[in-house]
Order: structure tokens, then sequence, then C-alpha cells
């Protein structure tokens, strides 16, 4: 069975609904799909929670190095990392409750997706959230 995405209709819901966005892989580079997306996210109205080893903040946002280390729940885990370290991912969204995640364009691993799934969490995967909100909530 092939993985597939929520409908239109919730991915809105989920869109209205979440307020802080964990974005793992986030890179502190302007010209790297992943500081542009969440940059254009936190001017939506996000709090966008930089998930990146080794820098100290992104967006004026401290940064963490895994999910386990933010101090404080989040809505939504973004994903900006290559698909072999999704189940990683999976893992530590199931660890920290995290309610949502959200697989980034270009990046498929459909048996982590399907455990993130079955654990309850809504997934969204192989989609660009940025395009996905314009397209959306525009």
């Amino acid at each position: 069975m092939r993985f597939q995405n929520p409908a239109p209709e919730d991915l809105k819901a989920l869109l209205r609904r979440v307020k802080t966005i964990a974005v793992v892989g986030l890179s502190p580079k302007p010209d790297r799909p992943s500081f542009g997306v969440s940059q254009a996210m936190q001017r939506f109205g996000y709090r966008i929670v930089p998930v990146r080893p080794a820098v100290e903040q992104v967006l004026g946002e401290k940064a963490y190095a895994r999910l386990a280390d933010i101090p404080f729940p989040v809505d939504l885990v973004n994903v900006f990392r290559e698909s072999a370290a999704i189940p990683g991912i999976v893992d530590e969204c199931l660890a920290i409750n995290a309610p949502a995640l959200w697989i980034q364009e270009d990046i498929v691993h459909e048996e982590a997706a399907e455990k993130a799934r079955e654990a309850g969490l809504c997934v969204v995967m192989d989609r660009c959230i940025f395009k996905d909100y314009v397209a959306l909530m525009g």
C-alpha cells in the first residue's frame, strides 16, 4: 500500500492548528531551501524552532541539537534531511509526542511515514509546507 497524504482540507486544518514548527535540518545559510521556506513560514506567523547541531541560532531563534532538547512542546516537526534520516527522526517525534510530521518535497521514506501515522501522528510526506501554505491559505 502506498502512502497517502492528508486531503487538502485536512492540510488546511493542520496549517491552521499549528503555531510552533520544529525544523530538523534548518540551515543557517540563506541560499538553502530550508532557510527560505522556514523564513517564509516565520513571516506567515509561525514560530520556527531550528533543530540543527553545531549552530547557536537560525532566523533569530535558539537552535537545538535534537528534538528532545527543545524545552517546550512543538505542534509540527518539519524535516529537511535525506530519506535515510527519516526513521530516526520518526523515533524522536514519537519520544517527544509530536502531533504532526511534515517531510519536505523530494524526501520519501514510506515505512517510517507509516510507522508515524500508525502511532497517531498526522503525517505529510514529499510536499513543501510553503507551497501548500500559499496554495491553501493564500
